[in-house]
């Protein structure tokens, strides 16, 4: 089982039209994905995404992993816990997020194959 590392970071926001024109200006490109539940820039193989509404309180790293029940259980098994079950958010992609012992979160991403 590989880990693709760090390659998604998702940013919560409350106004996703406010927060498009910062993050264009900072990252230098224009959103490769625009929908009013998600903005998402593709910049030096990362994909950095503003998630309106979304419960999270601070950005979130995402691994992105083959297996990602397999990889939820190891984590599980060395003390983490599963904070939201994996779910589809389109196109086969699988996202979870778990806890650290001290309650950061971390992302899982699984692409389809």
């Amino acid at each position: 089982m590989t880990n693709q590392g760090i390659q998604t970071v998702l940013h919560p926001v409350t106004d996703i039209e406010k927060a498009k024109p910062v993050y264009t200006a900072l990252l230098g490109v224009e959103p490769t994905a625009d929908s009013p539940y998600y903005v998402g820039y593709e910049v030096a193989g990362q994909q950095i995404g503003l998630v309106p509404n979304s419960g999270m309180t601070s950005p979130v790293a995402h691994w992105h992993v083959t297996d990602i029940k397999a990889r939820l259980a190891e984590v599980t098994a060395a003390g983490g816990t599963v904070k939201d079950e994996p779910r589809d958010v389109g196109n086969g992609r699988l996202v979870a997020t778990v806890t650290d012992p001290d309650g950061n979160v971390l992302g899982l991403i699984q692409d389809q194959a």
